[in-house]
This record gives C-alpha cells, structure tokens and sequence, in this order.
C-alpha cells in the first residue's frame, strides 16, 4: 500500500501529514450506526502498517467483525507521572457523492485543502497524531511521560463498538492515564481586538461536553379503519407531544466553560452581552457560532418519525426520535421535562445516554496547550468552549480521565470550518494541517 523506503527517510512528521491524511480519507470508513457499513477494519489495518513500519507494536481488537481498534504505549521519561491519552476516532459518517462537487473519497487536493469526507472529523487529527507518534518512534524520543495514542471505532454512533467497547474490555491500556485530548477543539476564529482594531486568532479550547440522551417516543392508541372516526389516534397523540415539546423553551444557563468563554470574547472585542442575549458577541466568532448557541442551554431536537403500513388503517402505535443534548448536571431535569411534556399517552424510552463533561480551564496541561500555539502563533488567544455534540472523551471519563478536545488547526478567516463537520465538500487546508502538526509535536515534547 505504501513505499516503506520512503517513510523511513522522512525527519519531519509535516513532511508526510499531507500523505497520511489523504491515504485515510480514501478509505471508506463510513459509519451507518446499523452496522451495514464497510467498519473501521481497513483503517485500522492501515494504522497498524503505519505504526509497525517504524518499529512500534501496537494493540488490535475488533469488538466484532470489521469494528476495529488500534492503540500503542509510549513510554516515557518520568513513568512516575500519570499517562496522557491522546486519541482519534477512524469511522466517519456517510457522504453522498451526488452532492459534493469531488469524490467524497478521493482526497483530492484543490484550492490548498485536501477534499473528502473524514477531512475535518476527524482523519486530520488522526493524521496529525500518526505523524508525530511515527516521529517519536524513529527518533527514538521520549515524551515527558507515557503517551497512550488510540484509534478507536464507532465515534459517530455513540461510540458502543469502539471507546466504550474498549474501556469495558481493555482498560489496562489506559492504565495510569489522568488526561486525554482528542477532536472538536484547539481551531482558530478571527477576531477584531477592541484597543487596536486588529484582528487576532482565538484558539477554541474543548474543555467541556453536553451529554447526550438519543430517546424514542412512542405513542400508543386505537387501531381501526381510516374512514371510521377515532378520538384515541396514536399519531394525533404524538403530533400533540412533538408539539409540546418542540415548543418548550429551554432556559438559558452559562456554565464555567460557556462564562469564561463569553467573558474572554467580550474582553477582546469590546462588544458586551447578557445572560438573555449574547447573539451581537457570537458574531465575532463566525461558523463556530453554531457549536456555542447549542451550550447555552439543554436542547432536544426531532430526528425521526414512523408509523402507519397503510393508507386506511389507523395504527395502534407512532414512533419519534429525539436528540436531546444536555448541560453538566442537568441530566435528571431534562428526562422530568420530557417525560412531563411527552404526556401520559406517549412512552418515553432511551435508546443511548451518555454523560456530560466539564475539564478545567486552569491547569498544567492547557498552560502546555497555549506555550505550544504562541511557539507557532505569537500573539493568539486560547479561550475555553463547550461542544454540543460528544466525543469519546465521554467513555474515558469513566476511568477517571479527564479529556479535552484540542485538534489544533490555524484557519482561514473566512472558512467555515464547524459547518463541515457532517457536512458536503468537507475539507482541509494543508497549512492547517501542517500547523496542526508542529503545535501537536511542541505539546508532546513537554506535556
């Protein structure tokens, strides 16, 4: 698959970041959350070729068939000290060739960025972390403490066949580890600074997650024949529930990451805001406004419906998805009001929860963050932010480790960056790719 003799001449992970990175999106890793898809297998193979190419012996296990993960122990100089984790998903979610302008697999370079789904979620960060794990290994360097650096399975659904799989079945390769990083974190925004005018980047820090409550609702009534009025129809109970509930307006609460985010922002901009209204202040942050209103507040969104097999049957049962997203400490509030909204015609059941996380913003490991960007970039912010999707953070958690999302790429200004995760023509600049790797490097010499 690859020319080994060539690998081995390589000094500088940035020299071959760019090749890694294409040679992952092209393998198609697209995860359907039913288990239909190709899985992680292929990837996973390629990680492991990688990684033994320069001498390493890394860790393999399928939770089952094609649902692969990949990890390999660093040690370290000082093995007195707690292992950091630092960690990448390998599955992707589906692409549509029809709707983007390339092949959603081709990793074809264009305009400066490298195109294909997996390119910003998250096979950059993957390539990243491979470059420099490769790095390390012919170079024979030893981080200030033991490094775990896993490739794990099934992120983009729930994470059950790959980091949750993996804690329950192989904890001792996280034995020891404290901390962890991983995607959705360390991007740049632009700015404007409010004493000079000038605009700066800031580096978007994950410190903290919503949890996740994925719930099917269910409504249950009186069959019959569809010219026959029926004062218990099971979709009318559900229409009324969906109702209710997409109604409710959620009240707003800033938790520390979300404060200190908002906070900082202020202090550079000069533009203030209120616990009611902080929509004037997110405008400075362009795309990732996205990722900040949904931390506000608990949301919960409708994803699915199902029901009926025929034109003239009314039918006994009517079925909905929601994608509720919770703050931390707010999981018991957010399941009373759904329940107390949903009615007592309509069951509420929960098909995956996970929990919700908050990191601190003060501590060793984010000062080593910020000495690493200013190295790279002098003069940029590092600010804290919560992400209203989730990470496999989620599953470490329950080890003990406290994981922060920080994948770290100086962007474009004027590149919408949050709106391609999920998204059509997903891409990557090099540059950033290629910075991304230097800071990552700079960390893992002193973390």
């Amino acid at each position: 698959m690859t020319d080994s003799s060539a690998q081995t001449t390589v000094t500088d992970p940035t020299q071959e970041v760019e090749r890694i990175c294409r040679d992952l999106i092209r393998i198609d890793s697209s995860n359907y959350g039913d288990g239909s898809g190709p899985g992680e297998r292929a990837c996973a193979e390629y990680v492991m070729e990688q990684l033994t190419e320069v001498g390493l012996d890394p860790f393999y296990a399928e939770s089952e068939d094609k649902r692969a993960n990949v990890s390999v122990r660093v040690e370290g100089s000082d093995r007195e000290r707690p292992a950091l984790v630092v960690h990448g998903h390998l599955d992707v979610v589906p692409a549509d060739g029809g709707d983007w302008s390339v092949d959603p697999f081709s990793a074809e370079v264009k305009d400066g960025c490298i195109w294909g789904r997996g390119a910003v979620d998250m096979k950059d960060m993957d390539a990243m972390i491979l470059a420099n794990l490769r790095h390390l290994a012919r170079t024979g360097t030893k981080p200030p403490r033991d490094v775990v650096f896993t490739f794990f399975a099934d992120e983009e659904a729930g994470g059950v066949k790959g980091s949750s799989w993996m804690v329950d079945h192989h904890p001792e390769l996280f034995e020891g580890a404290s901390e962890a990083i991983s995607e959705v974190g360390g991007y740049s925004v632009t700015i404007p600074r409010k004493d000079t005018g000038d605009q700066v980047r800031a580096y978007l820090l994950q410190t903290a997650e919503k949890g996740i409550a994925w719930l099917r609702l269910t409504a249950h009534g009186r069959a019959g024949h569809g010219s026959v009025p029926n004062d218990d129809n099971a979709i009318v109970h559900l229409a009324q529930a969906i109702e209710r509930i997409n109604a409710h307006k959620w009240p707003r609460t800033y938790i520390a990451s979300v404060r200190e985010l908002l906070d900082g922002l202020s202090s550079v901009t000069g533009t203030g805001y209120t616990d009611e209204d902080a929509s004037e202040l997110l405008e400075h942050i362009g795309g990732a406004r996205g990722f900040v209103l949904g931390t506000l507040q608990d949301t919960s969104s409708f994803t699915m419906l199902d029901s009926g097999y025929k034109h003239n049957v009314i039918p006994q049962t009517a079925s909905a998805t929601l994608d509720c997203r919770y703050l931390p400490g707010h999981e018991d509030e957010l399941m009373d009001t759904i329940r107390a909204l949903a009615g007592d015609r309509v069951e509420v059941s929960v098909h995956h929860r996970d929990t919700a996380l908050e990191a601190p913003f003060g501590s060793d490991l984010v000062d080593r963050m910020a000495d690493a960007l200013q190295a790279e970039d002098p003069g940029s912010l590092l600010l804290p932010y919560c992400l209203s999707a989730g990470t496999d953070n989620k599953a470490l958690s329950r080890l003990g480790i406290t994981g922060y999302g920080f994948a770290p790429l100086r962007l474009p200004a004027d590149l919408d960056f949050v709106g391609m995760f999920h998204g059509i023509d997903e891409r990557i600049p090099v540059d950033s790719l290629e910075f991304g790797t230097r800071v990552l490097q700079r960390l893992l010499a002193t973390c």
